[in-house]
């Protein structure tokens, strides 16, 4: 069973420059709560116990996040706000949250390769920061089940336009009209100039501890960084390694119209905003 997870959260986040200059990409909030939170919260809800946050040290207003706020919380008690400060308090005490630092932004690959230590010998899940996930079953928890099945390495995709999946890691299926959701692979690549699929990694992973054997002694390929899927692609001479299509809705806020998306549909989904964010749409839209 899978129960430790990595997130890579150490990159200096250049796209929302320049607000990143001094808050952290992964502490951007939809609506009042951090992208980083809701990518914890889906870690938690599949079942994950211990939980590795790779970060820098320009960016430790994440441990602030997740730690606790002696000043807040006596701040409520002393206005009787108890029920927030019940809820601040209660926050990821399900879950065990790790810092392993990365000072160097050498890539993936490189981010994951930091947390060794901590994974130890087990098998794991990597979720990425960039991609938050709206889905009757959680995206992770998706994968763990699919991994359950197969007990290999598993990479999350969905499928994008052929002309968008040059942004992205793009998965080589060894048989084309396979029906199945779990699907084996024969390669990967890192952000073709020509596609060799439409089937996109989309920031989940679920890797056998072997990875680290080929992240140790990867060269830097693609923006000259040490990749992930080249040393999945080495992993494959070893152990089979598969892609399982996430069903869900995945919202790419790395990019400012993926935020922007998240914001509207996250606010669109919440009882107390529904109302007015749907009126302000049509306000808006109205005036155009």
């Amino acid at each position: 069973m899978i129960k430790k997870c990595v997130i890579p959260a150490a990159g200096f986040g250049t796209r929302f420059l320049p607000i990143t200059k001094a808050v952290p990409k992964e502490l951007l909030p939809i609506i009042d709560k951090p992208a980083l939170a809701y990518i914890v919260d889906e870690a938690i809800e599949a079942g994950i116990e211990k939980i590795c946050i790779i970060i820098s040290s320009i960016k430790e207003d994440i441990k602030r996040y997740f730690g606790d706020n002696v000043v807040l919380e006596k701040f409520l008690s002393n206005k009787n706000k108890f029920s927030e400060l019940n809820y601040i308090k209660s926050l990821y005490k399900e879950v065990e949250i790790t810092y392993v630092y990365q000072e160097e932004q050498l890539g993936l690959g490189h981010a994951i390769l930091q947390a060794k230590d901590f994974v130890g010998s087990d098998d794991f899940a990597v979720l990425l920061g960039d991609d938050v996930y709206v889905a009757d079953h959680c995206a992770i928890g998706q994968l763990i089940e699919a991994y359950q099945k197969v007990n290999a390495t598993i990479l999350g995709t969905q499928i994008v336009p052929l002309v968008e999946a040059s942004k992205y890691g793009v998965c080589i299926p060894k048989d084309v009209n396979n029906p199945s959701n779990i699907i084996e692979l024969a390669g990967v690549v890192e952000k073709p100039k020509n596609p060799p699929s439409q089937s996109t990694i989309s920031g989940r992973y679920i890797l056998t501890n072997a990875i680290f054997d080929y992240l140790s002694t990867q060269t830097k390929g693609a923006g000259d960084e040490i990749q992930l899927t080249d040393a999945v692609l080495r992993l494959m001479g070893q152990q089979k390694v598969y892609a399982y299509n996430i069903l869900g809705k995945r919202y790419d806020i790395g990019s400012k119209i993926g935020y922007v998306e998240a914001i509207i549909d996250f606010g669109l989904a919440r009882e107390d905003l529904k109302v007015e964010v749907e009126s302000l749409l049509q306000k808006k839209l109205s005036n155009k």
